[in-house]
């Protein structure tokens, strides 16, 4: 299924649609403030196995992001860190960094068996920010990837629907994505480390 969503002004009702989807278990293919991403419930392991059968990765060695509806979702789910590194994410979410945590209890087992860290984002894309809120936790998150050579994340909506609209249960189109990742950021130490130079000014963690 192939839903179309306005970044400018969500509708309430296909959100709740999209969330409804979720909650069922159901897998989604959605924009990002960076490129298109493939999604689940946080509290459904079925659904979280079967993103990592889709990406063709076990679930204890996946490096799996959430995204978060804001700072207060993130701190649910990370140790407690210290008020330089708190200034230093207002500025930057929402926004195209995915930050290393050191993870807290509230990670679900299936995703911290093996590693004590946690990859968290908060985009700046209203469309992935509505259905966290409305689902009300935060969804696991995993990167489109495409097997072209040169364009190395797929950008059209239309064309990934094509591809993955049989693997999945809805693909939203919220117009063209873009085909930067994300800036990795780990912050596990109290530094800021850059791991992964992606989309975004890196000047905010020198």
């Amino acid at each position: 299924m192939l839903l179309r969503i306005y970044e400018e002004n969500p509708n309430p009702k296909a959100i709740q649609q999209v969330a409804e989807v979720l909650r069922r278990g159901g897998l989604i293919i959605y924009p990002t403030d960076t490129v298109y991403g493939l999604g689940c419930d946080i509290n459904n392991h079925k659904a979280i196995e079967r993103v990592c059968e889709l990406r063709g990765i076990k679930p204890e060695k996946a490096n799996l992001s959430f995204i978060c509806y804001d700072l207060t979702g993130i701190s649910q789910y990370t140790k407690p860190f210290d008020t330089t590194t708190f200034r230093v994410l207002k500025k930057a979410l929402p926004g195209p960094f995915t930050f290393i945590f050191n993870a807290s209890g509230q990670v679900p087992k299936l995703l911290s068996s093996k590693k004590k860290t946690v990859g968290i984002r908060v985009p700046d894309n209203l469309i992935a920010r509505e259905i966290v809120r409305e689902l009300g936790n935060p969804i696991v998150s995993a990167s489109i990837h495409d097997e072209d050579e040169i364009v190395e994340y797929s950008t059209d909506p239309e064309l990934i629907h094509e591809k993955y609209g049989n693997l999945v249960d809805m693909v939203i189109d919220g117009g063209y994505g873009g085909n930067i990742a994300s800036t990795v950021v780990d912050v596990t130490s109290g530094e800021f480390e850059i791991i992964r130079e992606g989309k975004g000014d890196i000047s905010l963690f020198m």
